[in-house]
């Protein structure tokens, strides 16, 4: 467990860190280009003035969002492939399951309990006997009634 968390905390800082890069290449490069396919009309960049004569916030910076998403959609990216990936590899390499679904268990009828192992005959919590129940005897908890 504590690995687990060393990882995630090193993930953290990392993707915090390339958030900085990142949110600079979309404020000086995206937006300038944003801005210039506006055209001849001044401003601080693609977008309306909503109220003529008005100020900053009256202006609707289309270029702003628009950027704002490129930002995303190049972080998220970033995180996936050079934080997830590579620790999906290595706990499979290591024999574990990550982002995957969970391990099946096994439901006590008496207490309802659903976190037995499919191998127990004897529930942990209540301590009431727990056969092999056939499909029309088990509870299923996930689907509501």
């Amino acid at each position: 467990m504590r690995g687990d968390v060393i990882v995630v905390a090193i993930g953290l800082v990392v993707a915090l860190a390339f958030s900085n890069l990142v949110k600079s290449f979309t404020d000086n490069i995206i937006n300038s280009l944003i801005a210039a396919a506006q055209g001849g009309i001044k401003g601080p960049g693609l977008g309306w003035q909503l109220v003529s004569g008005g100020g900053e916030g009256t202006y609707l910076n289309l270029g702003a969002f628009i950027s704002a998403i490129i930002y995303f959609i190049i972080f998220m990216a970033i995180v996936y492939f050079l934080i997830v990936v590579p620790y999906k590899t290595v706990m499979t390499r290591l024999g574990k399951t990550v982002f995957g679904a969970p391990a099946p268990t096994k439901t006590c009828p008496a207490c309802r309990s659903d976190d037995l192992d499919p191998a127990a005959t004897k529930c942990k919590h209540c301590g009431s006997t727990i056969g092999n129940l056939r499909d029309s005897e088990k509870i299923d908890l996930v689907t509501p009634r």
